[in-house]
């Protein structure tokens, strides 16, 4: 049986946590409001240019370079896998899920035959895949928490990406990610961002589409394909920075979510030890009592 002294240090120490872990997540509760917007007013944005990317591309427009960013090369021989992860952890299974889905599905690509590379986003992606699969890893990117996802390192990213397609290092890119859903929901997703995964509309599509948001089908100036060219590189760089805001939400969210079951854990913790010591403590005083009655009697 633990003594008081020893049953006092663990009320302590649990104390000691759960205060930490209450106030993690009265910060990630702080952060998840705005990364929640952020994320949420992102995707009617990157929808939207999705849409206009379909209807650009249902005109036949053909061609080489950067049209094949929509199209593609016509291979399906290499791939390029960016999971996406946290700096840090204490959040729950976040991180874990997108290493787990991103194995598999490294996997089921290499029994196909398909060469693989990988792009890792988040110290808990680097750290994991660097165990299982150095070689893969062809770049990292890390700390992109500290100051909140931002357009300028998705834009670096995206150029890094599009140099590899050019230079033939791999015929498809694909992010895993952890899609915001709610505060305590996450979804692991997977989104192909070359060549673009969109549908290709044709005009009675269109048509239908603009009648009912009362507008005109586009007109292009100067061209379809001028458009198209200038489009395609930004639409990379803004999916990624929409991937980038629904992980941090996500993120938040998971952390809020297991620092409040942590706290309540610890609540519970420390109840179960106040019981233990109290019960201790009477155990230890009826003691001391039946000694004292029993020596006065032996007088």
């Amino acid at each position: 049986m633990p003594s008081l002294k020893d049953l006092r240090t663990q009320i302590n120490s649990v104390s000691s946590t759960k205060k930490i872990t209450s106030a993690m997540k009265m910060v990630a509760a702080s952060k998840l409001r705005r990364s929640q917007e952020r994320a949420e007013a992102s995707r009617p944005y990157s929808s939207r240019m999705e849409e206009m990317l379909s209807s650009l591309a249902s005109s036949g427009i053909s061609g080489e370079g950067v049209i094949n960013l929509l199209k593609g090369n016509g291979k399906e021989d290499s791939y390029l896998i960016i999971p996406v992860t946290a700096d840090r952890g204490l959040c729950g299974g976040f991180n874990s899920n997108i290493n787990r889905e991103t194995y598999k599905f490294v996997k089921k690509l290499e029994s196909e035959k398909k060469k693989v590379k990988i792009l890792t986003i988040g110290k808990k992606s680097r750290d994991f895949f660097n165990k299982i699969f150095k070689d893969k890893i062809i770049n990292s990117y890390i700390d992109l928490g500290t100051t909140g996802a931002g357009y300028e390192k998705a834009l670096e990213i995206s150029n890094y990406i599009q140099k590899q397609y050019f230079e033939n290092n791999f015929d498809i890119c694909k992010i895993i990610f952890n899609k915001f859903k709610s505060a305590i929901t996450q979804e692991v997703s997977h989104q192909q961002i070359i060549p673009l995964d969109i549908k290709i509309s044709n005009e009675e599509e269109i048509q239908n589409s603009n009648e009912k948001e009362n507008s005109s089908i586009y007109d292009y100036e100067p061209d379809e394909k001028s458009i198209l060219e200038d489009l395609l590189p930004k639409n990379i760089a803004i999916q990624i920075f929409k991937v980038l805001l629904e992980s941090d939400a996500g993120e938040q969210g998971a952390r809020m979510a297991a620092m409040d079951n942590a706290t309540r854990n610890a609540g519970e913790m420390i109840d179960n030890l106040t019981l233990k010591y109290n019960r201790t403590r009477q155990a230890f005083i009826t003691k001391e009592l039946i000694e004292i009655i029993s020596g006065a009697e032996s007088v």
